[in-house]
């Protein structure tokens, strides 16, 4: 009996069984699991030699980089999976331009070799090769943007920059530092080319190096141009300057010393160098497109066509020059782990960007002024702009600071109608603020026996030997903290970067004895952007930017001119009864601030003409910082609660250092 049943049981589940199957099938479609057929990345010599590549850059009208690459293949290989590089360290996401190669044709032996891209990872391209194949040659066009909304403008008729990256294939399955390579470029003529890599030969138009890896080699882009001028700034490091005209390589003896003492302040804080030699690619232009890019022995830094030949004229914009350099130290050499990856294929985890970015940021900031680089003031300005724009922000009520680190994955800077509400890239600013207050905190607590820059020497200090890479994590981070001073680092960062709904991230400021204020004038940071974006930045009082034409082109979340409707693209007409100029709407805010009567506008959205008014009376205003009188001071976090208000402890951090005693 007990047998009958059982059997019974088993049809019974058959038939239901049937039953499920059918129904299912009335549902639809099944997914099919799609994954990359790409190798799995190993950490072994690629075993069919060494790649060559050539990269025809004379093309100056059309903006065209013409690729010729050879790869060989180990004897017996049937099959091959070439990538483009997707993630770029430094970009901090997927930012690959693919999309920009065409004509690609592979050959052996003369013959064309069919190829298809894998349907799941659309930068692995996958060759079936015939019997005997001893090299595979791959050929392509990289054609680099010729306006802005096309992408970074690479190459023009005065200037090249070229990045490896964008410009290669590299064989998929191993470890890039694994893969061997020897690059070549074609140039116009009478130009000069600098890159950090060895080995450099120059034949009439043809530039070549000695064999590399493939991690080295996208590592050490080229800038290239006909106008040239090289300064020796000390300890291995070179400031190559290319220009859109020769009279614009300039830099009075005085301004090379700054540029010579950053050098200095920067080995001083850190200890020796992570690099053998230093190349510092600046374009001094307005045609080629703006970048800030580290790499271990070099940076690429657009600055604007007078930047060193008119000194006050580039003091807003030279910070970057300190910080793609300090990314040497911190980034370069000292990686989140999470950013150090086998080859281009694989995601970086940009969790730790905070540190990454925003105690580079903060170090700038300090060794900027340390060597007269920019002055206490600018970056002063630079503070308050950056303090005052995190402030009151409505994206820091639901998204951590820990979350913006993202960004460059969720927006890769696209623009977006509030970034007030959805929050940026703020691991930057917000993240140099939080190694601020961490500064503070270890010279009130140590008073001022110790600070960060204790911190930076010990972690940061490059050994010597043959190692490249050294990766950290928030633990690595929290204990090298500690050793400087006992404290409960690991609560700080957790409230700092993990919460949200946050205080105003002024702490630091206060602690270092200065305060936010705004007043009635930009200064003179802001008052330089302004000039140079032709940007009226009223973020603070009406809040919006404007451009010449009255264009909106960013509005703040909450804002008086939010709350009136005057958002990105509108464009105000009429300021009462005048036509539009910042000058008219400066003067009708200055008389708002007196008077009881809203500020009325004509404003245009779209085809539409429409009447609005906003009912603002707090006059202009714009952030500075100002010193706290001694006295008034917040209270310090060190252990016996010292008052850090009025002290100077941020002046005192921007002092030159003659040398550290350890």
């Amino acid at each position: 009996m007990i047998r009958i049943m059982a059997g019974l049981g088993a049809a019974a589940a058959c038939l239901i069984s049937l039953q499920a199957r059918a129904d299912d099938a009335e549902l639809g479609p099944v997914a099919a699991s799609v994954v990359p057929d790409v190798p799995a990345t190993a950490d072994r010599p690629y075993p069919g030699g060494t790649l060559s590549l050539e990269v025809d850059a004379r093309d100056t009208v059309r903006g065209l980089f013409r690729v010729s690459e050879t790869i060989p293949v180990a004897r017996g290989t049937r099959a091959l999976t070439l990538l483009y590089p997707e993630w770029i360290q430094g970009h901090h996401a997927p930012r690959g331009p693919i999309n920009l190669i065409g004509a690609l044709t592979f050959t052996a032996g003369g013959r064309p070799i069919a190829w298809h891209r894998d349907p799941a990872n659309v930068f692995a391209f996958h060759l079936d090769l015939p019997p005997g194949t001893g090299e595979v040659a791959a050929s392509f066009v990289y054609t680099s943007p010729l306006s802005p909304d096309e992408g970074r403008i690479a190459m023009t008729q005065e200037l090249i920059s070229l990045q490896w990256d964008m410009v290669s294939l590299y064989p998929a399955g191993y470890y890039s530092r694994q893969i061997k390579i020897r690059p070549v470029a074609l140039l116009p003529e009478g130009w000069t080319a600098v890159a950090a890599l060895d080995g450099a030969e120059a034949n009439g138009s043809r530039v070549s190096w000695s064999t590399t890896d493939y991690e080295t080699l996208v590592d050490s882009p080229i800038l290239a141009g006909l106008h040239f001028k090289r300064w020796d700034l000390g300890h291995g490091v070179a400031l190559n300057a290319f220009a859109d005209t020769a009279d614009q390589l300039k830099m009075e003896p005085r301004d090379q010393l700054r540029m010579s003492a950053m050098v200095d302040q920067a080995v001083i804080l850190f200890g020796r160098p992570p690099f053998d030699r230093y190349e510092y690619l600046l374009s001094l232009s307005d045609r080629l497109g703006g970048i800030g890019l580290e790499h271990q022995r070099s940076s690429e830094v657009q600055l604007g066509p007078r930047a060193l030949s008119d000194w006050g004229y580039g003091e807003f914009s030279r910070n970057v020059l300190v910080h793609e350099l300090v990314h040497s130290w911190n980034g370069k050499f000292r990686r989140p782990a999470g950013l150090w990856t086998p080859d281009f294929q694989q995601p970086t985890d940009d969790r730790l960007l905070w540190v990454y970015e925003g105690l580079t940021q903060y170090l700038g900031f300090v060794l900027a002024v340390r060597s007269d680089v920019q002055t206490k003031q600018t970056v002063l300005d630079m503070l308050a702009h950056s303090a005052a724009a995190l402030s009151g922000v409505e994206g820091r009520k639901w998204r951590s600071l820990a979350d913006t680190a993202y960004d460059p994955i969720v927006d890769a800077r696209r623009p977006r109608p509030f970034p007030t509400l959805t929050r940026g890239e703020d691991y930057y600013t917000e993240g140099a603020f939080v190694w601020l207050e961490a500064d503070q905190i270890i010279r009130a607590g140590t008073g001022g026996a110790k600070s960060l820059d204790d911190f930076a020497h010990a972690f940061f200090a490059y050994p010597g030997g043959g190692l490249r890479q050294k990766t950290y994590t928030e633990q690595d981070l929290i204990e090298a903290l500690s050793a400087v001073y006992a404290y409960d680092w690991a609560g700080f960062f957790a409230d700092r970067i993990d919460g949200i709904n946050l205080p105003d991230p002024v702490a630091g400021l206060e602690k270092g004895g200065y305060r936010l204020v705004m007043r009635d004038e930009p200064n003179a940071y802001d008052r330089a952007r302004m000039m140079e974006e032709h940007l009226f930045y009223l973020d603070f009082s009406l809040g919006v930017q404007l451009d010449d034409a009255g264009r909106v082109t960013t509005a703040r979340w909450g804002s008086p001119a939010f709350e009136a409707g005057l958002v990105t693209g509108t464009r105000i007409v009429t300021v009462g009864d005048q036509a539009y100029s910042a000058e008219i709407l400066r003067r009708a805010i200055v008389s708002a601030k007196s008077g009881r009567k809203p500020i009325q506008f004509t404003i245009r959205r779209h085809d539409e003409l429409e009447t609005v008014s906003i009912d603002y009376h707090d006059g202009l205003r714009w952030p500075w910082l100002e010193s706290i009188p001694k006295g008034e001071g917040t209270k310090g976090e060190g252990p016996k609660g010292e008052s850090a208000g009025g002290q100077g402890t941020l002046d005192r951090l921007l002092v030159p250092r003659a040398a550290l005693a350890h």
